[in-house]
């Protein structure tokens, strides 16, 4: 199979991860058969400084007609004095509008190797260690909802909005019970129904969709349990389905207590057509360009796209086994060094992942 792949390798460390994961990816096509097209474009700081703006015409072109799209990461402080109100973080709400991206798919796994820099208990954490996966609505919400501002009695005021439709819970909780079919049957949804008027209908519509999937546990918690319940104990959930506002920090939350957000990739995808797979992680320009920066969240985020965007099952299995030999082996970057280990650079990071695929 041939498949065409926009890559935004961004700001930063964008650049060094990128690089090593298309390399892993044309491994996985060497290995199983498939092509991998590459079309490179601009966006975030990397496009300001290039054509004046966050998100050129061009690049959102290339991406719709993409099977999928690769982002490295984009930002850094040599933007946030910008003038124009433009921010290279601009690009990302701007490609999630175009391309209709509404869920973002957030796996948080605490890799057994990593037990040490996870900083829960060992009797929170278990024996077979965390793995969630937090399915957050990305379009709707308080994010996107009417805001302004005016005075009165008790000076200046300002106000934002959180609405939900049917429609987008219905879509986005849909995606969180497929995802959880496919893995160990749980869905937790988080909401604040016991106060906001939106997520009574989110409960509602969630018990609704639960309908249709009767092989799936379903229970409810409040967005401050959930955050407590994380902490305490992780190990009850499998999949966690929630708002904009609320997934935005949980998936935090429950990326920091796998103790390696060096590691975690993430997915937006929309009803069909093309997804946006990139690391959670940030751009840290401090060590751009110096073989330092890990590149595994990213060689991880190639394999939700082989899973989520080209039903590649066994090949992003592949990916994912080759990164669990690696870290067997002991060879660790910076940002996951632990005594008794080996210190690796980006470059030898990629090449040992190209030897065990």
């Amino acid at each position: 199979m041939n498949y065409n792949i926009a890559v935004i390798k961004g700001d930063g460390i964008g650049p060094d991860i990128v690089d090593q994961a298309l390399l892993v990816l044309d491994q996985v096509g060497e290995k199983f058969g498939h092509t991998f097209k590459y079309t490179e474009v601009l966006a975030g700081g990397a496009a300001i400084d290039a054509v004046g703006h966050s998100l050129p015409d061009e690049t959102l072109t290339v991406c719709k007609a993409s099977d999928a799209v690769i982002l490295g990461a984009v930002g850094g402080p040599k933007w946030d004095s910008l003038t124009s109100g433009d921010r290279p973080e601009k690009a990302l709400l701007g490609l999630r509008a175009a391309l209709g991206l509404f869920a973002n798919i957030r796996p948080a796994i605490m890799y057994n190797e990593l037990r040490d820099a996870c900083p829960l208990k060992d009797r929170i954490i278990g024996e077979d260690g965390i793995d969630i996966v937090v399915v957050r609505e990305l379009t709707g919400g308080i994010y996107f909802g009417e805001r302004g501002h005016g005075f009165g009695d008790m000076g200046e005021y300002m106000y934002d909005t959180m609405k939900y439709s049917e429609k987008e819970v219905e879509r986005i909780a849909i995606r969180a019970f497929e995802i959880a079919r496919k893995r160990n049957k749980k869905v937790t949804s988080v909401d604040k129904a016991n106060v906001l008027d939106n997520s009574k209908l989110w409960r509602k519509v969630v018990e609704k969709v639960a309908l249709d999937y009767p092989d799936i546990e379903l229970n409810h918690l409040y967005v401050d349990n959930a955050a407590m319940q994380l902490v305490i104990n992780p190990k009850q959930f499998d999949v966690i389905v929630t708002g904009n506002m609320f997934g935005d920090i949980l998936s935090d939350e429950a990326s920091m207590i796998t103790g390696s957000i060096g590691m975690l990739p993430s997915a937006s995808l929309g009803d069909s057509g093309v997804g946006m797979y990139e690391p959670i992680h940030g751009s840290a320009p401090d060590i751009a360009g110096q073989d330092k920066a890990n590149p595994i969240a990213t060689v991880l985020s190639i394999a939700m796209m082989l899973r989520y965007s080209f039903n590649l099952e066994a090949e992003a299995d592949a990916v994912e086994n080759a990164v669990a030999k690696v870290l067997e082996a002991g060879n660790r970057t910076g940002d996951i060094m632990s005594d008794g280990c080996i210190l690796v650079g980006t470059k030898k990071m990629g090449a040992l992942l190209l030897e065990h695929l």
